[in-house]
């Protein structure tokens, strides 16, 4: 680190204004010619974006959809999981995780995460099988896929489909260890992912889409997402409205072309970090057999509380990502879970900070917050 700023500045946890700004005569273009044309709703641009995805991850199929949460509601519904079914996940996710599988009427089924990656502890998925469950739904969590490896070993023992929440993961890889190499969304039965705006491939609004290598269920999931509908008025499902419209796919296609250059500029930043910040620090512990794209770049601290407060003060964008795991949450008492039943997620919970890791970050931002969170710790410790 060349310097170390004591000068006030503000550094912002994401700013999306720097992101734009680089692109906004193509997206303007584009957003111009939609409204000429007045194809709002599956526009030729949705099916564009569609075989674009689906390049990308190496999948057969993707289909755009309304939402990273509604990605996960039709690929469950896609797969008959409903009323008493299980589905085994993650506590440590954000609330679609689980809130999806209930919303269907079935059951999240928790298992702890790794201390380190924060992904699934995939020792204890095989003890949490049942006969109603239907199947298993690793996080690819802050950007970083779970052990998929051994995740699809389980589920071909146990005839279990896997439903990958990639929600943070659009172009995180995996490394199996016969050499071979896939992209998330290319890893299970079906991958949702979420464009979110704060996502790395972040849309103007929600948005999501879903992939699959198995032609029956695609064709499933595009009736599904208009109702269940076949053609017009012929409904073979009880569907929803899931559709992705026109404007988002549009501008989606746009940032996609840019997108591995993103996590280029976010990999590079969290160099950064991991040579500058103190050794002590608890930083993202990186698999090799799954590198990460960084949606977050998330440390992991006992005084958290603390050290969160200090950043804001010094004004330094940071985030907790997640503040209360899923079996504690209020609306999922019925499940029966306890304090101290997933000490790994509980304490991750307490303990998580997430710092600015956006490509578009300056030099002197990056040495300003190395510089505050080492000067916290030094005082602390």
């Amino acid at each position: 680190m060349t310097k170390k700023s004591t000068t006030l500045i503000k550094v912002p946890l994401l700013d999306l204004d720097r992101q734009y700004k680089s692109i906004q005569t193509e997206v303007k273009e584009t957003l111009l010619n939609i409204f000429d044309s007045k194809q709002f709703i599956n526009g030729p641009q949705v099916s564009e974006l569609e075989n674009q995805i689906a390049t990308y991850t190496g999948s057969q199929y993707a289909i755009g959809v309304s939402s990273g949460s509604d990605a996960l509601i039709v690929a469950m519904m896609a797969l008959d999981i409903g009323q008493d079914d299980e589905v085994i996940t993650t506590p440590f996710s954000f609330f679609a995780t689980a809130g999806c599988i209930a919303r269907l009427g079935a059951k999240p089924v928790f298992c702890d995460i790794e201390p380190n990656t924060f992904n699934i502890d995939i020792s204890q998925i095989e003890s949490k099988i049942t006969s109603k469950t239907k199947a298993i739904m690793p996080v690819h969590l802050f950007g970083q896929c779970a052990n998929m490896e051994e995740i699809q070993k389980i589920a071909k023992k146990h005839n279990l489909a896997i439903i990958e929440d990639a929600a943070q993961a659009l172009g995180a890889t995996y490394n199996f260890s016969d050499g071979n190499t896939k992209k998330a969304g290319n890893l299970g039965t079906i991958g949702c992912f979420s464009f979110f705006p704060s996502k790395n491939l972040g849309a103007c609004g929600d948005a999501g889409i879903v992939t699959t290598n198995d032609k029956e269920l695609a064709e499933k999931i595009k009736c599904l997402r208009m109702h269940g509908e076949t053609q017009r008025y012929h409904h073979k499902y009880v569907g929803g409205n899931f559709r992705l419209d026109t404007i988002q796919a549009a501008v989606l296609s746009i940032k996609l072309t840019y997108l591995d250059d993103q996590h280029k500029g976010r990999q590079s930043n969290a160099s950064f970090y991991n040579k500058n910040l103190l050794e002590s620090i608890q930083k993202p512990y990186i698999n090799s057999q799954s590198p990460s794209i960084y949606n977050q770049y998330t440390l992991k601290i006992p005084n958290r509380d603390s050290l969160k407060e200090y950043l804001s003060n010094q004004q330094i964008g940071n985030n907790i990502y997640y503040p209360i795991p899923l079996h504690l949450q209020e609306c999922f008492q019925y499940l029966g879970y306890t304090q101290g039943d997933f000490p790994e997620a509980e304490t991750a919970a307490k303990q998580v900070l997430s710092i600015p890791i956006f490509t578009e970050l300056t030099q002197e931002e990056l040495e300003y917050t190395c510089h505050h969170i080492n000067q916290f710790v030094k005082d602390e410790y």
